[in-house]
């Protein structure tokens, strides 16, 4: 009996190798650090909707010095998360992105400044410092500084720059007049610092029709030219937006399975998961053609880049993925 329970065991864990072997390999690169804000991969590895569509997704958490960019060009991941402003830059650069999936159909930026302080309306700007983060993250601003006719030199008739760190010290400490946060996270800081709703003058870019497409899922291109490597990313955005909508269906334990993967402090991610679900729009990961022509006529008018991108983005992973 004892021989043949070690040989079921043997069986068992040969099994479990052969099939860990089989499974194909996908590097995901995040923007960000391990946080709520990217949940529904998380989760989809956690509830083994990854597995199932045969795949072994090792998940890269990001931080101030990884460029999402930089690692898939040096062969570091497959499918990275990135904002378009980002991609698109790196594309004209010579680095091939494709967004081949949006999970995020809302942009999640804002400006906030504090009501006792000189800026109460976009009037209010000129003269007066603003934060905002760099990395690609400040294409949106400049693209809505540029729309208002503002410079931002610093001189008389437009604003001064300030590069902002991903926090809110700049404001509590009167460095800026306004700062840069997200919905799900520096804006929630800026309350637990001990600012109240009523105390913020809140400039949000999706209310204001300035948003610029943040989190999507984009692959090399000349990968997607490979049948198996893009039918692999079929079936990882597939898994992903499984993902995504378990999140949004079940956000404290979407944040449970983000702090057990790494996350910081429960409560915040409980918090940031809510505010998340409301940018992910119909969950099915399917890209606005709208929004990409918004996104990259700013670019164009900042002259962020010079030329209109052609094969930025495709459909057919999305669709593929639905059927």
């Amino acid at each position: 009996m004892k021989k043949l329970m070690v040989a079921m065991m043997a069986s068992a864990m040969s099994l479990a190798a052969a099939h860990a072997m089989a499974a194909d390999k996908v590097a995901l690169q995040l923007k960000w650090v391990t946080q709520s804000q990217f949940a529904g991969y998380y989760v989809a590895k956690d509830k083994g909707y990854y597995e199932e569509e045969g795949l072994d997704v090792d998940i890269k958490p990001g931080g101030p010095d990884i460029a999402p960019e930089q690692v898939i060009a040096g062969g570091g991941a497959d499918v990275i998360v990135d904002w378009m402003g980002g991609a698109l830059v790196a594309r004209e650069k010579g680095v091939p992105l494709v967004n081949i999936a949006q999970p995020y159909q809302k942009s999640g930026m804002e400006m906030i400044c504090r009501k006792d302080g000189p800026v109460k309306t976009e009037a209010d700007f000129k003269g007066h410092t603003l934060g905002v983060w760099f990395f690609g993250n400040e294409y949106p601003f400049f693209a809505w500084m540029s729309k208002l006719g503002l410079k931002t030199d610093g001189g008389p008739d437009g604003v001064t720059v300030l590069k902002q760190s991903f926090d809110v010290q700049p404001l509590l400490q009167k460095q800026a007049d306004c700062i840069s946060v997200m919905t799900y996270n520096e804006y929630w800081q800026a309350i637990d610092a001990g600012l109240k709703p009523e105390d913020l003058t809140v400039f949000n870019y999706t209310a204001m029709g300035n948003d610029l497409l943040e989190d999507g899922l984009y692959a090399s291109e000349e990968k997607l030219k490979d049948p198996a490597f893009k039918e692999k990313m079929v079936k990882f955005v597939r898994a992903s937006m499984k993902g995504w909508k378990y999140a949004m269906e079940n956000p404290d334990e979407a944040a449970g399975i983000v702090v057990d993967a790494g996350g910081q402090d429960e409560n915040h991610q409980k918090r940031m998961m809510g505010e998340v679900a409301k940018l992910i729009g119909d969950g099915t990961g399917k890209l606005d053609t709208k929004l990409y022509d918004r996104t990259a006529k700013a670019l164009l008018d900042q002259k962020i880049i010079n030329k209109e991108p052609s094969g930025a983005w495709t459909h057919d992973i999305t669709d593929a993925a639905a059927k």
